[in-house]
C-alpha cells in the first residue's frame, strides 16, 4: 500500500487554526479519482486540493469535498500556492493553473500573499420568495426585505455559483440558524453550489462586509472562509452598483461564527481576483488504498 504526503493549510489567515483549513496533496500524479475522493473524505475538511502535472499550464489542480469533486475552490488554491512558495517550489510572480473551469492565473507576492484570478463572472437574478429564503436560513424575513430594493437575490459565479443573499444587520448574519436540508434544496433549485449570506454591517471598520457560506448539498454545512463565494460576491456588488465609487479592493470577513476568523481580499476589474495568506499547520502522510479498493485510509 503506497503512502502520500498530505498537508493541512489554513487559508485566508496568517494565524494557525484560523481561516479555512484545506487539505493539500502536493503530488497527486497517478492517483485515481476514487483514491482522491477517499483522501478528501479522510481529511474531513471542506475541500482538499490535489496538485498534478499539466500539459496546458504550469500545474493542474482538482478539488474534492468529503463527498464529491467541485470545479473550483478559492481557499484550497490559496493554501496550495502559499505552501509551494513557502517551501521554495514556486518563486514570486505569475504562474498558470489548469482547473475544471479552465486555465487561471495565480500571482504570488514576495510576502506570501496569493492572488487567484477567477473565471469570468456571470450573474442572474432568481425568482425566490423572501419567506422561503428566510425559513431555509433561519433569519428574519424583514432583514432580507430591508435591502431587496437595491440588491436582489441573484446567483453569481466566478467559477462556482453561489446564491447571494444580502441582509440588513450583523446580528442577522450571526443569528442565522440554517436548515441544511432546506438550504441544499434552495441552492439546487437555482443551480447554485451554496448560499452566501452577507451584510455590510461588519465587525471591523476597514471591512467591506461580513459573510457566511452554506453548501450542505456539496457536503459542507458551513464553510469557514470561502474564496469562490467572495469572488462571486464582489462581481455581484459591482454588477448591481452597490457603491457609487467601487473600491479598488474589497475586504470580506468570514468565519467568526464558527471560531475560524479569516479575511478574503477581492479585486474587481477586467477580471475578478481573490487574495490572502495561508499557514501550514499539519504535514504528514496517509496510506492510500489500492486504486480499485474501497478500504478506509489508515493514518
Amino acid at each position: 500500500m503506497e503512502t502520500r504526503r498530505v498537508l493541512q493549510v489554513d487559508a485566508f489567515t496568517d494565524e494557525p487554526l484560523a481561516g479555512n483549513p484545506a487539505g493539500v496533496v502536493p503530488d497527486a500524479n497517478d492517483l485515481s479519482e476514487t483514491q482522491m475522493q477517499a483522501i478528501a473524505n479522510e481529511m474531513a475538511v471542506s475541500e482538499t486540493a490535489f496538485l498534478l502535472e499539466s500539459d496546458n499550464a504550469d500545474r493542474r489542480i482538482r478539488y474534492f469535498t468529503p463527498t464529491q469533486e467541485v470545479d473550483l475552490c478559492g481557499h484550497a488554491t490559496i493554501a496550495s500556492f502559499a505552501w509551494l512558495a513557502e517551501h521554495g517550489d514556486l518563486e514570486p510572480g505569475t504562474s498558470t493553473l489548469e482547473t475544471n473551469v479552465g486555465v487561471l492565473e495565480i500571482d504570488v507576492e514576495a510576502d506570501g500573499t496569493v492572488w487567484m484570478t477567477q473565471d469570468n463572472p456571470t450573474i442572474r437574478e432568481v425568482d425566490l420568495g423572501y419567506g422561503e429564503v428566510a425559513d431555509a436560513l433561519g433569519v428574519d424575513q424583514a432583514g432580507l426585505e430591508g435591502v431587496a430594493a437595491d440588491l436582489p437575490l441573484a446567483v453569481s459565479s466566478t467559477g462556482l455559483p453561489f446564491l447571494q443573499v444580502p441582509i440588513t444587520y450583523l446580528s442577522d448574519v450571526g443569528g442565522a440558524e440554517p436548515d441544511a436540508t432546506a438550504v441544499a434544496a434552495l441552492a439546487n433549485r437555482v443551480d447554485a453550489a451554496g448560499v452566501y449570506l452577507f451584510t455590510f454591517d461588519a465587525l471591523e471598520a476597514e471591512s467591506t462586509l461580513h459573510g457566511r457560506a452554506f453548501a450542505p448539498g456539496a457536503g459542507v454545512p458551513e464553510d469557514p472562509v470561502t474564496g469562490t463565494a467572495s469572488g462571486a460576491a464582489g462581481a455581484y456588488l459591482e454588477h448591481f452598483g452597490a457603491f457609487d465609487d467601487f473600491p479598488e479592493e474589497l475586504r470580506l470577513e468570514q468565519g467568526h461564527y464558527v471560531d475560524r476568523p479569516g479575511l478574503v481580499r477581492v479585486r474587481v476589474g477586467d477580471q475578478v481576483q481573490v487574495g490572502g495568506r495561508a499557514v501550514t499547520v499539519l504535514d504528514g502522510s496517509l496510506q492510500v488504498p489500492e486504486a480499485e479498493a474501497d478500504d478506509i485510509l489508515e493514518a
